[in-house]
């Protein structure tokens, strides 16, 4: 499983996550986490759709403010609630 999602992150421009759950959530964190190691500064896009992701981003910026997360690695984090709006957003 590690070497399949090392494999798609080398070859990826971007990160993109739909709604969804624990494995796409163990997904997403993971690659935000290899922000923060340095290991890429790829955009990871959030579709939020109906605001599934809102929690979860209010709980990434508390951890920014305690110093969890790095600033950096929050920066890379996009989110739009349609897939057009994200990939103008990922495209920038």
């Amino acid at each position: 499983m590690h070497q399949r999602k090392a494999e798609m992150a080398k070859h990826s421009d971007a990160f993109m996550a739909l709604p969804g759950g624990c494995g796409t959530l163990e997904e997403l964190l993971e690659v935000i986490a290899w922000a923060q190691l340095g290991i890429h500064d790829k955009p990871v896009g959030l579709l939020n759709v109906d605001g599934y992701y809102n929690s979860l981003l209010s709980f990434i910026d508390k951890a920014v403010e305690e110093g969890f997360i790095s600033p950096s690695a929050r920066q890379i984090i996009v989110s739009a609630p349609t897939a057009k709006k994200l990939v103008k957003k990922l495209e920038v």
